[in-house]
């Protein structure tokens, strides 16, 4: 039973989805089969949540974006407006044969979002990436590689520019040579910042 559970009389839900209490889904989005989404959280108009995808709890999607299977949220992400999470590397419509691939014929990869991140509006996510604890990306990034906690990605393909506290405010230049301390001077909570390693 879905308790406290906002559904717009247009959205497609299936009755396999597991949905949090307090959680609001509006006009046109689909959920698909075995989705998982947590308490408390914001699904916008015309998302889609294809079938095996896994939100936590307080997560906030806008309009219009796109997560494909064997995408995993974690809790307090936002998501802005469309936004696209690819699941593909060699995406083709039909095998070498020149038949229609079926679900069997696609090798599909996985996204992981950790707790916290936000990823700006028309940004795209590439398969096989992680995108750190309380990460920031900025709007029409295209991101290629995996994303350090606290970092600041932008651009196409998206870079490292510096790093940000769990407010967004960005407390830190460039990239690092040895993992530091840093305190922000907006909200004052102290962050450390691991080596990113490149």
């Amino acid at each position: 039973m879905r308790e406290n559970v906002y559904i717009h009389s247009t959205a497609t839900v299936s009755d396999d989805a597991r949905i949090g209490n307090g959680t609001k889904i509006w006009n046109y989005s689909q959920i698909r089969e075995n989705v998982v989404i947590g308490t408390d959280c914001n699904i916008a108009s015309f998302v889609y949540l294809d079938f095996d995808v896994k939100v936590g709890d307080k997560v906030k999607i806008q309009n219009r974006v796109s997560i494909y299977h064997q995408s995993i949220i974690e809790d307090g992400v936002f998501i802005g407006p469309h936004v696209c999470f690819s699941n593909d590397k060699t995406p083709r419509a039909i095998t070498v044969a020149g038949q229609p691939k079926s679900n069997s014929d696609w090798e599909a990869s996985k996204i992981y979002v950790k707790k916290g991140a936000s990823i700006g509006a028309n940004s795209t996510i590439l398969p096989n990436i992680t995108i750190g604890r309380f990460a920031m990306i900025g709007a029409g990034s295209v991101v290629t590689k995996d994303v350090p906690d606290f970092g600041l990605f932008i651009g196409n393909p998206a870079k490292l520019i510096g790093f940000v506290c769990k407010c967004g405010r960005k407390i830190y230049n460039g990239n690092l040579k040895e993992p530091i301390m840093k305190k922000c001077l907006h909200c004052g909570t102290e962050v450390k910042l691991e080596q990113l390693g490149e």
